[in-house]
């Protein structure tokens, strides 16, 4: 399913066929690129599909062309009509003349360029993010697909997917172009150069292939200062207005250049983070400038080039000056190079140091202006020092005063915990009945336990009688009635709706109690067994069934539900896992309560950050509990259910009261009214006619 495009309305076919005549007549300026992406999307919804290729690529390259034109202009007038004789940054009071000249020249570039006026290109904020969620490269390889065209399908596939890594069925896609085309090198046709060379030094750098890790990463820093230019000679637009606010605008000449000024230099002052972050990300990569010289320093030193080593490690300091690590590593290459090098002579980077003075300067005259022309500035934290490197090979053996041969070796590796929290397991399971099965060595991981007889075959034959009274296809799944795989139905049910339907006589109010009871065991053997010294709390909790549908389950490659981290987006090509919405980033635990085995296919697996490597599969079976921490260290998923129908209680928690379960709150009430045997309808807060 594609997802809606942000168009106001689609173009009719005689405005199609208009735009293909003029760009095939060469007269006039091209069709800007909102108009030719509606005339794709229109022809992708007819069915013509060579049309919605024609046309969804002449969008992306007239996209393109503008980016690549305001840029060209740009970076021709800072040579040809700099604000100062030098070429440098402007003074605060840069000559009239200058400015007219400056101005002269980009309007001159610009009207040469066949862009025509910048009105033309004033597409709506809904087109805009389309194509930063690259959404037209999703009608694209559809319509690659039925031209039997694979090869740029599963790159326009793979473009997309970067872009959007829980969009599953792209996904599943491109599994499928792999095994029908045999195309194992996808290419990103909307690749920035300075992040993949930085992702490549990595991870030759954990390969332990540090010369192709300095290659890599010493491009990657080229890469970012060219990037870094453009991203701030983009930024220099027109003012922005938010609706008719401009209809209002009535300041003088001052206030006006100091707004638009303001604004641009935000912007710039904000490449930092543009630059950080992966596409369709919404955070960036934390420490990422500062973390080339860290990975840096140690490569250097792993192939003997200490004083480059010394250079990139001074580097990093300039951003954390206080990094004990890093403040070691300086001191014992100092060590090496004594006598042999002038000491002082080895400076950080000078791109580093100019960067940083900059910056500093900028986000002073941010808060100067903030707080004389009386707007709101809070100056971010950029280089986060959580960003920091958390691998073994981060402090050379000898930092410390350990012995180590003429080349040192690694020391061990720091543990990563979660925040600020030790991680911790082995606690008590509670209730006698309750069997241990597994631990995380023996699962193969970090935070997981399974176990067996959480609850008893009564209980579970009772929460499958009941789950056929309450459960609703698509329930938790926004209507969706096969969110994961077409070739299975989603029903299910939350643990007040099965509450209400026991008070309005549906189903027993006994085995409605029952799943509310079930769950409240589950998250104390959760909360006790990982040995949390704080309450953990309910986030969600819903019974689900998912049922193979029949006649649909001949050849099937996909998965029940497809690998996915619960609190964080997998990204099983960069092996990252990226912390931020749509994930329920405030999810810590997770489990799963299994209430029967009467069924083929549907085992729970875990894997490796690539999504492909099994390292643990569990069957499941009444009163059978699996139980896990919710980030990047468990990505997991369900193989096909291909006959019959699997239900479990799914649960999961947060440390975070803030993020309590709403209807978990309003159940707890339901059961404390019922305790007490005061069931008005008026005081519990039911109306029996409500329908969830």
């Amino acid at each position: 399913m594609l997802p809606s495009p942000g168009l106001g309305g689609l173009l009719p076919l005689p405005l199609l066929l208009l735009l293909l005549l003029l760009g095939a007549s060469g007269a006039g300026p091209e069709p800007p690129f909102d108009e030719l992406y509606a005339a794709g999307v229109e022809a992708h919804s007819r069915g013509d599909f060579e049309g919605a290729v024609r046309c969804l690529e002449r969008a992306l390259s007239a996209h393109r062309r503008l980016r690549e034109t305001r840029l060209d202009c740009g970076l021709r007038c800072r040579r040809e009509a700099p604000l100062r004789p030098d070429g440098g940054d402007p003074p605060p009071f840069a000559s009239a003349a200058a400015i007219l000249r400056r101005a002269g020249c980009l309007r001159s570039c610009r009207r040469h360029a066949r862009l025509g006026p910048d009105s033309r290109h004033a597409a709506s904020e809904e087109v805009r993010a389309d194509f930063q969620r690259r959404l037209p490269y999703s009608y694209l390889q559809r319509a690659y697909i039925q031209l039997n065209e694979l090869d740029k399908a599963a790159d326009a596939a793979h473009t997309f997917f970067l872009a959007n890594p829980e969009h599953m069925e792209v996904q599943q896609d491109l599994e499928n172009y792999k095994t029908m085309a045999g195309k194992v090198d996808l290419v990103d046709r909307e690749a920035r150069p300075h992040m993949e060379d930085y992702l490549a030094g990595v991870r030759h750098y954990d390969r332990e292939e540090y010369p192709l890790a300095i290659h890599f990463l010493e491009r990657a820093l080229e890469g970012y200062s060219t990037a870094d230019v453009e991203c701030r000679v983009l930024c220099e637009g027109p003012q922005r207005f938010e609706g008719y606010e401009y209809l209002d605008y009535k300041v003088t000449l001052y206030e006006a250049i100091a707004d638009h000024y303001m604004q641009v230099l935000v912007c710039q002052h904000e490449c930092v983070r543009d630059l950080a972050t992966r596409p369709g990300r919404l955070s960036p990569i934390d420490n990422y400038l500062p973390l080339h010289y860290d990975f840096l320093q140690f490569a250097y030193y792993r192939v003997g080039d200490y004083t480059r080593a010394l250079e990139c490690a001074r580097s990093y300091l300039l951003f954390h000056p206080d990094d004990e690590d890093v403040l070691d590593n300086e001191s014992y290459y100092e060590s090496l190079l004594e006598g042999l090098v002038d000491l002082p002579s080895v400076k950080p980077r000078e791109y580093a140091v100019m960067f940083l003075r900059r910056h500093k300067l900028e986000a002073h005259l941010l808060e100067t202006a903030a707080a004389g022309l009386g707007f709101s500035y809070s100056e971010p934290s950029y280089w986060s020092i959580s960003g920091s490197r958390q691998d073994e090979h981060r402090i050379p053996s000898g930092a410390h005063g350990d012995q180590s041969d003429g080349m040192g070796q690694p020391q061990g590796k720091k543990s990563m915990c979660k925040g600020d929290r030790e991680l911790r397991e082995g606690g008590p399971l509670l209730y006698s009945d309750v069997k241990f099965v597994y631990n995380s060595e023996q699962l193969n991981g970090t935070q997981r336990v399974l176990l067996d007889n959480v609850i008893s075959e009564k209980e579970c034959r009772e929460l499958q009688r009941i789950a056929t009274g309450i459960i609703l296809a698509g329930d938790g799944y926004r209507g969706k009635t096969s969110p994961h795989t077409p070739n299975e139905r989603f029903e299910g049910a939350t643990v007040l709706k099965a509450l209400k339907f026991g008070y309005e006589g549906r189903v027993p109010l006994k085995s409605a109690r029952l799943f509310y009871d079930v769950s409240e065991k589950a998250r104390k053997i959760v909360e006790s067994y990982f040995m949390l010294n704080s309450t953990l709390y309910f986030s969600y909790t819903h019974l689900v069934c998912r049922t193979a549908l029949p006649g649909q389950q001949g050849k099937r490659n996909d998965l029940s539900h497809p690998i996915h981290a619960d609190n964080c987006l997998l990204d099983p090509e960069a092996n990252e896992c990226w912390k931020e919405p749509p994930a329920y980033t405030f999810r810590d635990y997770s489990a799963l309560l299994y209430m029967n085995s009467d069924f083929e296919g549907g085992e729970f697996i875990f894997t490796e950050m690539d999504a492909k490597t099994v390292t643990a599969s569990i069957k499941p079976k009444c009163g059978r509990m699996i139980s896990f921490s919710s980030g990047g260290e468990n990505p997991h998923g369900v193989k096909a259910v291909t006959k019959g129908q699997r239900c479990a209680v799914a649960l999961w928690f947060t440390l975070n009261p803030l993020y309590r379960e709403l209807e978990r709150i309003q159940a707890d009430e339901v059961v404390a009214a019922l305790n007490q045997e005061r069931l008005s309808p008026r005081e519990l807060g039911i109306n029996p006619k409500d329908e969830l």
